[in-house]
């Protein structure tokens, strides 16, 4: 089993920058596929951003050249830095650790709110 904790959510100004971490522990294997996906309130879970295990990164096209995900493999911790926020980025924010490509588990962690509002 995976663990996954996160932080960093909170309230921010139209603007403004936060920066989400995600703390995984528990049987990691040395390859998988970490990112942070979002749901709105009425809609569906959507990605925000990801990075393969090659250090390749995907992103949601709301967000290209706002967020940046960044990962530190010796702490098996994922950053999701978000800069320029906008009213639309408001959403529960859910850290994601994929090792199904590899034959092992898909997890989810428990999700943090963002608010971007005045």
């Amino acid at each position: 089993q995976v663990q996954l904790v996160e932080s960093g959510g909170g309230l921010v100004q139209p603007g403004g920058s936060l920066r989400l971490s995600c703390a995984a522990s528990g049987s990691i294997f040395r390859f998988y596929i970490m990112g942070w996906y979002r749901q709105a309130p009425g809609k569906q879970r959507e990605l925000v951003a990801r990075m393969l295990a090659t250090g390749t990164t995907n992103y949601g096209d709301s967000v290209k050249g706002r967020f940046t995900i960044s990962r530190d493999n010796a702490k098996n911790t994922a950053y999701l830095q978000m800069n320029s926020l906008e009213p639309e980025d408001t959403a529960v924010y859910f850290c994601n650790l994929d090792q199904s490509p590899w034959g092992r588990g898909n997890y989810w962690g428990q999700g943090t709110q963002v608010t971007v509002s005045s």
